[in-house]
């Protein structure tokens, strides 16, 4: 494979980078993005989830020469189209348009897109045929063209605060000074009666600069309502490419809004932390009389203090890492600063650093008789929404800028009665907790070889005792039974002497572990006898041991080793045990149920009664309905269905479009959700406790309608709901289309009301109550992975892990026993690219993340441990034989052995999906042989569920055939399969006992890595994660592209043809009329409801500033608002998620 050389650009290119979604696309438009910067191009990066006016916005402020992005699989079209005419629409049609989106964007829709003006999409064969270099080579070059090489009356636009205007005269004084210099001469003349302040504020690289102007940014547009604020950022250019990374907007949320302009410049020289152009930026946005002017330098060291010629009031921003107070002598900027921030206030020692900068800083400015509260040091935590301490640092910014500029800016910032103490979402003296756990699982690895060695030594003695005496001897709780002991005068001295051996080293075995060796040919026989008795909650269940097979040989259903010796026998029950028993390794129950596959049916497209009709065919027949959706982009990330294309674009594909209770409603209408053998899974992470009071609303009003049939109301109900629904002069809303076969109509009796509207409290509350203990199923909810691989946070982190909290109190409360309250996912970590051991470990440490949290807002380990559940992914590596059991044994030696949880918690229930990133978009039929292989390891593995992905899911939304035959995968092996009757078939096998044991332990190491970094969120403050799963991601890739790592099909035995991506037969998208219901369905929801949404709003975002329960809230909220409208409202008081590289 030979290397392309980069193109080498002519003029100065700027590009801007985003992805309008997440998972890979998020991974992969950062590895462009690096390629295009070592191109030398300035490049402007907004990360993921970004909507079409924010890219076109940030094109025009930033006067881009091009917008590079990846779009996904629905909603595509619209989302280039809109693009494309919103430039037009601004006069901005000279900046090109890339994208790239890997198979799911059709040829013939490529084709739609580069005829209405798409510069150029790129298609995955023209990635294989170019390579990464040869395709950003070909962006680059259309890219190269000079921008401010001419000025057409610019100038005049600038009072009105033309963005494209300033963008432009920026440019050309960077670009071509020659060609701007009338331009600015006037410019000047102007300036010299506008007096618009300037805020200059600098600081350490990693300091957390451009959170901490977000947070200034934001708290000015609510104190000021009608000013404007206009943003200088400054970043280095890279000397040896020319290129640079201008990185300050994605950490930004506030900057989008009409009042704010920015500008991100590169310094274009070495070493300096200025661009030499800053100047004549800031004079720029002075004659468009903006308000007030924030200029922010790239980030420094100790000596510089360039920023203090272009500003009125300074800002020093530092952390508390400085190291030892002697550092702060030398920081020049302390002399100068009129403030100075500690940011990143919650890192350990951050009270001594603030003690030392504010002697320091009396030190310097000779303030002696200054008492400390007055000085203006202020310690601050920017990545925290409605922090305190940023608050009393914005109050004292403004008052310098008033003080010393006499600007008309007097702040009326009220701080808020949020919480004013920082809430630890892990208490630092926790932050040891992986490698405790580590350590906890080595130190029972090593007392269990020990205890086996005393046990072979025993069964040594025993074995000679038996060999002299020539009788076996008895044995009883006490030791050998010597009364059982053969003796002759001749051998009588010896065996007395072997008895007395015998017992002292029997004080060095655990009695308990003499129990195991004295219990285990009972124990053998439990299991070779034909019927297995056990009770569960005093109930005597009684099973089968054995299958019959065609040719009537009895196959036992778990079979047990043969060992004979003791050691053997204790090792292989302290660290394997049969199914059901402690360390769980080969599986949770002593026997799989009987009539229930682990089969789950999956859905998720259009609007809800599409998916309503697909899940009730899947399930056709089937007894168990475990139903797994799939949500629309627009659901994903909490917005409502819109007009707007490039919302509008993506209603209901790729997912259902749930914007509300009666949405719910429809889409599992026809299941009992209250049923025994009825469990639904929802695949939603941000808005997920929005969409679990939708669910369980529409549960409890099932229930409703049971009662009303029971008790012959129906007539008096409809006559109700008639009359509501006449008052308001608005049409009920309804189920659309014919009752698929099987749904017999349940659940759709109270549609756009709620039970407790027609019926009794009492007994409204009385259903609510035991519905809430019957309903079964998951919502992913697990937040900590969304930030490190697939992101679809909504919410900033601390907020989000509060709410998952509150869901998890409440489920206490009430008594939610068989509903999980998070789905603890590696799967999206692998699919973000990482390897089956970082999956593991990192979904592990986010599951002990979540028990150190909860257990720090007090929760019982023994109460919220069993709402816990787990979500891999499987692929074909051997560590992938493995995965479940590996993680059954370190969770339940942790929570047994560290945290002193009982059995129930002590089970790790893991559900597992066959992996997306082994279907391949070439020789798609050939998927369906990868994911029977995965379906046997999972399978063989014990999994307690499996859903195995359709093969053209590669290129397509799966089609009704295809999701019939991935279910067949797996209904052959466990109808079928003669080998999969029986229950532990990996069990004794060496190379499963080698690798659980490598696993294990690579394991418990990664653990330590992220210990080293302080825990599972400090390494997420670094990245570490997601740096480590992107090395992976590429890595694969590599040795993919370049055939070390042969894939069949995709780089090796190829078709004649040479095996091309393959183009769906089907393209499932959701139709016109869908998305019109959904839109109606909204309009109507908020016309009948306006008044009581607003209240139940308010309630919640009370709930969350005084530190109550949010969820209980929630489920009053989800009655009448819609998802967009609750998670507008939980911004204003939980932030929103701030997005990283």
């Amino acid at each position: 494979m030979e290397q392309v050389t980069p193109y080498k650009p002519k003029y100065k290119v700027r590009i801007v980078t985003a992805a309008s979604l997440f998972d890979g696309h998020d991974a992969a438009i950062n590895i462009m993005r690096r390629i295009i910067q070592s191109t030398g191009v300035e490049v402007i990066h907004l990360g993921h989830d970004r909507s079409v006016e924010e890219v076109v916005n940030t094109a025009i402020q930033e006067d881009a020469n091009a917008i590079a992005l990846t779009s996904y699989q629905g909603g595509h079209n619209e989302y280039f189209k809109y693009m494309y005419d919103l430039l037009q629409e601004k006069g901005a049609g000279h900046i090109k348009i890339f994208g790239g989106g890997g198979g799911v964007i059709l040829p013939s829709e490529i084709k739609e897109l580069m005829e209405y003006g798409i510069t150029r999409i790129y298609a995955p064969d023209d990635g294989r045929k170019m390579g990464l270099q040869g395709m950003i080579n070909d962006l680059v070059e259309q890219s190269d063209f000079p921008i401010g090489d001419k000025l057409n009356g610019e100038l005049s636009k600038l009072p009105n605060k033309e963005i494209g205007a300033i963008a432009r005269i920026i440019s050309s004084a960077e670009n071509f000074p020659k060609v701007a210099k009338e331009t600015l001469d006037k410019i000047h003349t102007k300036n010299k009666k506008i007096t618009a302040p300037v805020l200059g504020i600098t600081g350490t690289g990693g300091a957390g600069k451009s959170s901490l102007v977000d947070e200034l940014v934001r708290r000015f547009l609510i104190d000021f309502p009608k000013k404007t604020i206009g943003i200088i950022s400054v970043d280095p250019s890279k000397r040896k490419t020319g290129g640079a990374l201008l990185g300050d907007r994605i950490r930004m949320n506030a900057i989008n809004s009409p009042r704010v302009y920015m500008r991100s410049l590169a310094t274009r020289q070495s070493n300096l932390a200025l661009s030499k152009y800053v100047t004549e930026a800031i004079e720029v946005l002075k004659a468009a009389e903006y308000d007030l002017i924030i200029l922010e330098t790239s980030g420094i060291g100790q000596s510089d203090t360039e920023i203090l010629e272009h500003s009125d009031v300074s800002l020093y921003v530092m952390t508390p890492e400085f190291g030892a107070a002697t550092q702060l002598e030398k920081i020049d900027m302390l002399d100068f600063a009129d403030l100075v921030a500690i940011n990143k206030f919650d890192k350990r020692g951050s009270l001594d650093a603030l003690r030392d900068v504010k002697k320091q800083y009396v030190r310097n400015h000779q303030l002696w008789d200054t008492s400390q509260d007055e000085l203006p040091v202020y310690g601050t935590i920017a990545s925290q929404f409605n922090d305190p301490g940023m608050n009393k640092l914005y109050k004292a910014v403004m008052q310098q800028i008033v003080e010393k500029t006499n600007a008309d800016l007097k702040s009326d910032f009220k701080i808020t009665e949020e919480m004013d103490e920082k809430v630890f979402v892990i208490p630092p003296s926790r932050t040891r907790y992986l490698s405790e756990i580590s350590e906890n699982n080595r130190a029972y690895d090593k007392k269990a070889a020990e205890q086996a060695e005393v046990a072979q030594r025993l069964y040594g003695i025993f074995k000679t005792i038996e060999t002299i005496s020539g009788k076996k001897p008895e044995l009883d709780k006490a030791g050998i039974v010597s009364e059982s002991i053969l003796t002759t005068e001749k051998n009588e001295d010896l065996l007395k002497l072997l008895l007395a051996e015998f017992d002292r080293e029997k004080l060095n075995l655990d009695p308990y572990n003499w129990e195991i060796i004295t219990g285990w040919d009972p124990k053998v026989n439990k299991y070779k006898n034909p019927i297995y008795s056990f009770k569960v909650r005093d109930k005597e269940i009684n099973i089968k041991t054995h299958t019959e097979s065609l040719s009537h040989t009895q196959i036992p259903k778990v079979a047990l080793p043969k060992y004979q010796a003791w050691g053997d026998i204790l090792k292989w029950t302290l660290q394997e045990n049969v199914p059901g028993e402690f360390p769980y390794t080969s599986g949770l129950y002593p026997f799989k149920r009987t009539g229930e596959d682990p089969a789950r049916m999956f859905a998720g497209e259009g609007g809800p009664e599409r998916t309503n009709r697909r899940f009730h065919y899947v399930s056709m027949g089937l007894p168990a309905k475990r139903l797994s959706t799939a949500f629309d982009s627009v659901t994903l990330y909490g917005n409502d269905p819109d007009l707007r294309p490039d919302i509008y674009g993506k209603i209901g594909n790729a997912g259902v479009s749930i914007c509300c209770l009666d949405d719910a409603k429809k889409l599992y209408s026809g299941f009992d959700l209250s049923h025994l053998m009825t469990s639904v899974s929802m695949t939603i992470n941000g808005p997920a406790p929005m969409l679990l009071g939708f669910f369980m609303n529409a549960a409890i009003d099932q229930n409703c309608e049971k009662y009303i049939l029971e008790n012959g109301l129906e007539k008096e109900i409809e006559e109700k709901i008639s009359a509501i629904y006449k008052k308001k002069n608005i049409e009920r809303p309804k189920y659309h289309g014919e009752l698929p076969e099987g749904n017999n109509g349940l659940g759709l009796m109270l549609l756009g009301v709620t039970g407790d509207q027609v019926l009794d409290i009492e007994v409204y509350n009385k259903i609510k109550y035991e519905t809430l203990q019957q309903v079964r199923g998951t919502v992913q909810a697990d937040i900590l992975k969304e930030d490190q691989a697939q992101n679809t946070c909504i919410f900033s982190t601390e907020f989000a892990l509060r709410l998952m909290g509150d869901v998890q109190e409440y489920f206490i409360e009430k008594k939610v026993r068989n509903f999980y309250s998070v789905s603890i996912s590696g799967y999206h970590i692998a699919e973000a690219g990482a390897n089956p051991i970082t999956q593991l470990a990192f979904t592990l440490a986010n599951g002990f993340t979540y028990v150190e949290y909860y257990l720090s807002r007090g929760m019982d380990i023994n109460e919220f441990g069993p709402n816990l559940s787990f979500f891999f992914s499987n692929g074909i590596d051997p560590e992938y034989a493995v995965i479940g059991r590996v993680a059954r044994k370190i969770w339940a030696k942790a929570l047994k052995e560290k945290y002193g949880a009982n059995p129930r918690a002590q089970m790790l229930k893991y559900h597992i999906q066959t992996s997306g990133r082994s279907l391949h978009a070439q020789e798609i039929d050939f998927n369906d042989i990868r994911t029977t292989l995965q379906a046997l390891y999972a399978i063989y593995d014990n999994c307690n569920s499996l859903h195995t992905n359709a093969y053209d899911e590669a290129i397509t939304t799966p089609t009704e055939e295809s999701v019939r035959r991935a279910m067949a995968i797996q209904l052959i092996i466990n109808k079928e399969l003669g080998l999969a009757k029986n229950e532990n078939p990996i069990q004794g096998s060496f190379i499963i006992e080698e690798l659980t044991d490598l696993v294990e332990e690579a394991v418990l190491k990664e653990f330590d890595s992220i210990t080293e970094r302080g825990g599972v969120l400090g390494a997420m403050e670094t990245m570490y994660q997601r740096s480590k799963i992107q090395e992976e991601s590429l890595y694969y890739e590599t040795l993919k592209h370049n055939g070390d790592f042969p894939i069949i099909g995709v780089n090796t035995f190829l078709s004649s043809k040479g095996s091309p991506t393959v183009l769906p037969a089907e393209v499932i998208r959701a139709t016109e009329d869908e998305k019109q219901v959904q839109i109606k369905t909204l309009k109507n929801l908020h016309k009948m409801y306006a008044d009581n949404a607003h209240n139940t709003i308010e309630k919640v975002k009370e709930a969350a500033i005084h530190n109550e329960n949010m969820f209980e809230q929630l489920m009053e909220a989800t009655k009448v608002c819609s998802l967009g409208q609750i998670t507008e409202a939980l911004f204003e008081v939980g932030g929103q998620y701030r997005r990283n590289m």
